[in-house]
């Protein structure tokens, strides 16, 4: 399987140096939808060889593709849908130092550091495992670039602690995976005078009740996890002006999605992840959910750090 770029060569020598010092690569460690073809670390090594992965990449991309497997994220939908999901990669502790993963400006576009290849790996190794063929296996009628890659480390530094910390993962903040299936990306701008904080809370709140609505479905809102990626400027000014930025948007969306349809029985999501990420500057970023029912899955690297 490819995914129409160019690949690096995955010869023995190369695998066997991503794999490094893992006891048993080829020990099946799931089956991957849609066809349910084995997962294992040989192959996650692979993925990550033709992605141009820097070593040390395979704990990463192992994790997060296990984590994949957990039914709150309903794999098989992603990737037979004919919608335009695509699986995100939310990295969080000092294994993205480690690997040149970024933080900070452009963390999503091209750039010196290895959000992409890390991603594409993702990817590529969920698509051989599992049989991803267009026209074939998935139908997705427009698809869509993270497809490709989809990968950004957060921000330490953040005024609420990772993602990975406030889902729970044990031994935080030590390094942990957060994999969540989007639908695409959508810039967000603050109104006018960001001292006050309604000039951030109202146009996420319309992103994020603005994907509920498009996708039609409105019932479904409520099973959504919606990912909202804030550079620090305006985490920061956030954190001095609301107490609890989750509580107060899930207040906030839901009350322009109730207000837009008359309706009083909706939500915008089941769970709102505000991740703090980005350079300079005051645009923010929206990954809406994908309206077809997922949720965020959050695994800690500790095991995928020693031999398999």
């Amino acid at each position: 399987m490819s995914d129409g770029l160019p690949a690096v060569d995955p010869t023995p020598a190369r695998v066997a140096a991503m794999l490094g010092d893992v006891a048993d690569p080829d020990a099946v460690l799931g089956t991957v939808p849609p066809l349910f073809g084995e997962l294992t670390a040989r192959g996650v090594a692979t993925a990550c060889v033709r992605a141009g992965a820097p070593p040390g990449a395979l704990p990463v991309v192992l994790a997060a593709a296990r984590a994949c497997l957990a039914p709150d994220l309903n794999l098989l939908g992603v990737a037979t849908t004919t919608g335009t999901a695509a699986v995100a990669l939310i990295v969080a502790g000092p294994v993205g130092v480690r690997l040149g993963l970024s933080h900070g400006t452009g963390l999503l576009g091209p750039g010196p550091h290895a959000n992409g290849a890390v991603g594409r790996a993702l990817a590529l190794a969920l698509a051989d495992a599992g049989g991803v063929r267009p026209g074939e296996t998935t139908m997705a009628t427009t698809a869509q670039p993270a497809r490709y890659t989809c990968c950004l480390a957060e921000d330490p530094d953040g005024p609420w602690g990772t993602l990975a910390a406030r889902r729970g993962a044990p031994d935080s903040p030590a390094d942990a995976v957060t994999v969540v299936p989007v639908g695409g990306t959508a810039e967000v701008l603050p109104r006018e005078d960001l001292t006050d904080p309604d000039a951030v809370l109202a146009p996420l709140a319309d992103a994020l009740a603005g994907a509920v609505l498009a996708a039609g479905r409105l019932e479904r809102g409520a099973d959504l996890t919606q990912v909202l990626v804030l550079p620090p400027e305006v985490a920061a000014r956030l954190a001095t002006t609301v107490g609890d930025p989750v509580r107060v948007l899930h207040e906030r969306g839901d009350a322009a999605l109730r207000a837009r349809t008359g309706r009083d029985d909706l939500a915008v999501a089941r769970e709102i992840a505000p991740v703090v990420a980005g350079g300079p500057g005051v645009k923010m970023l929206h990954l809406p959910g994908w309206i077809g029912g997922s949720h965020a899955v959050t695994a800690p690297l500790r095991e995928y750090l020693r031999p398999l």
